[in-house]
């Protein structure tokens, strides 16, 4: 059994960090320049535009941040009248958080930014192979591949 050396710029785990870290980092310029959010907020706000309230606690099992940058980001969106936190109406216990209507508003005026932005950087890759890596992502994550509703 021959062992070979681990080197980073072949090692494919170090690649898709790098390749995340990037696609991350060139987005956040556009809403970070144009619209003063920052990755966390952005994240978190596409989250909460996918629903019309939903609980911290699921917040936090869906948005791959840990709590401190969830906490911090929801402070400055509501601190800016963008989201607001309310106690659940199923569980006094949990707390609700949903976007505004300013939130909303600035949400749809990122939107096709953001759609932009996929598109560019996909295409990098002619249609077959656009949906042989989209197909191998929802693999790797485990996740079932959404179905195309256009």
């Amino acid at each position: 059994m021959s062992h070979s050396a681990l080197q980073l710029d072949h090692y494919l785990p170090y690649l898709l960090n790098v390749l995340a870290h990037q696609v991350s980092r060139n987005l956040a310029q556009v809403y970070e320049a144009q619209f003063d959010l920052s990755i966390p907020e952005w994240r978190l706000m596409a989250h909460l535009a996918e629903s019309d309230r939903i609980s911290v606690r699921e917040v936090f099992q869906h948005v791959d941040m840990d709590k401190a940058k969830i906490s911090r980001a929801s402070a400055r969106l509501e601190a800016r009248g963008l989201m607001e936190k309310r106690p659940s109406t199923n569980d006094r216990r949990l707390v609700e958080m949903r976007l505004t209507d300013s939130g909303r508003a600035l949400f749809e005026d990122i939107k096709p930014l953001a759609l932009e932005y996929e598109a560019q950087f996909l295409e990098r890759l002619d249609p077959e192979e656009r949906a042989l890596f989209t197909k191998m992502v929802y693999k790797l994550l485990d996740a079932p591949q959404p179905t195309d509703a256009s």
